[in-house]
């Protein structure tokens, strides 16, 4: 008689974000599901699950009342009740789970019981540059106390980048035998597409000139993003080729994390002919995404510093370059897809633009490379190392081997 499958609980809170926080949860679980590895799966949610996000054949859903949901209730400078965080801890403690998962540690809520439990860190920028992540000293404070209270709590860490995981051990303090390395991957809608005519659809909606130069931002509009940087780098890119169009790509609403939306569009009103040349269509769904990016001639990403960076990888996926930040996992992520500057040196950017279009063969080199560099992403494989740590976890709370 074969043994019973281990009974892995997720944190759901994040699956309706549209961050890479909600698609890491979502490709995740999906791609777990997609296994026969001796586990089963059931996902926690504060709010009943929207059709929009579909759950994947073969998962269990159970639901918490928690009135206002994750997308609500920790957004910008406010915070989850403490009758949310009681309510969650409580359903986790009935289940009775053999593991429980929390893809993010921005969702973590104690739990009120002992399971044993694998906490996702994505990364350490909160640890690195506080001022650019929270609106006020005590939401950095909050965030202390709840990473603190999930250290506590982890049987194992889990994180998606080699880098992740050395500042998990310098900034966090992690031992490093705890922390299982994932990984992430595009999902399959991003790939090449030569159609000319749904390129120049592409850009037509987005009111791009179809003789533009186009460079693509895509991800938070974040102050530690710096976006600012890159506009402040264009200027001098725009007068050296009056063709070069920047698209950045990202929600524009103010409901997300604390943002500098406001900022980014009065730097380009002030600075003409920046309002000619940047444009901001706000979020973009992935179909369009590929779209726009098949008239792409390379994704910018001048993060001050990433855990992971899946854009690059949808970008790459789609056989676009990107033209990165040599910060934090970045250049692990981009490989020889890339061209590196610091994203601190306005002078750096600039060169790095103009380099990219008036050298041809560099440009076609690292346009190359770019589908070979994704190919080396899976989520299938990132379920797998997954598995591997929930069986770590289990294993380490209960003394056996499973």
């Amino acid at each position: 008689m074969s043994d019973p499958k281990i009974h892995i609980g997720i944190d759901a809170t994040t699956w309706s974000n549209d961050r890479g926080f909600g698609r890491f949860t979502r490709e995740f679980v999906t791609a777990l599901a997609a296994r026969d590895s001796g586990f089963r799966y059931t996902l926690v949610f504060d709010q009943p699950p929207s059709p929009y996000w579909p759950i994947p054949d073969g998962i269990d859903v159970v639901t918490a009342a928690t009135g206002k949901g994750l997308n609500e209730a920790a957004v910008g400078d406010s915070s989850r009740s403490a009758k949310y965080l009681w309510t969650m801890g409580r359903l986790v403690r009935r289940m009775k789970f053999d593991v429980f998962f929390f893809p993010a540690v921005y969702s973590y809520f104690p739990l009120l019981s002992r399971v044993p439990c694998v906490t996702c860190f994505h990364d350490t920028t909160a640890e690195r540059i506080p001022h650019l992540l929270f609106p006020k000293k005590i939401n950095h404070r909050l965030w202390q106390v709840k990473t603190w209270l999930a250290k506590q709590q982890i049987t194992r860490a889990m994180t998606v980048s080699q880098t992740s995981a050395d500042d998990m051990v310098s900034y966090l303090k992690i031992p490093r035998e705890k922390i299982d390395v994932v990984t992430e991957a595009a999902d399959p809608i991003f790939r090449p597409i030569k159609d000319a005519e749904v390129r120049r659809r592409a850009r037509m909606a987005h009111g791009i000139p179809d003789e533009a130069e186009l460079l693509v931002y895509v991800g938070g509009m974040n102050a530690h993003k710096n976006i600012l940087g890159l506009l402040q780098a264009l200027p001098r890119v725009v007068r050296a080729r009056p063709n070069v169009h920047l698209a950045i790509i990202g929600s524009t609403s103010g409901k997300g994390f604390w943002d500098n939306v406001p900022e980014l569009k009065e730097f380009v009103q002030a600075n003409p002919p920046l309002d000619k040349h940047v444009h901001f269509p706000g979020y973009v769904p992935d179909a369009e995404l590929v779209e726009l990016f098949a008239s792409t001639a390379a994704l910018v990403f001048p993060s001050l510093w990433e855990g992971f960076g899946l854009p690059a990888v949808e970008a790459m996926s789609c056989g676009v370059p990107v033209l990165s930040s040599n910060r934090g996992s970045l250049p692990e992520v981009v490989g020889d897809a890339g061209i590196y500057y610091d994203p601190e040196d306005i002078s750096a950017i600039e060169d790095t633009i103009l380099r990219f279009f008036s050298d041809t063969a560099l440009r076609d080199q690292i346009t190359a490379a770019a589908l070979t560099r994704a190919a080396g992403f899976s989520w299938d494989k990132a379920a797998e190392l997954g598995e591997v740590c929930f069986r770590r976890c289990y294993n380490d709370a209960s003394g056996g081997v499973r």
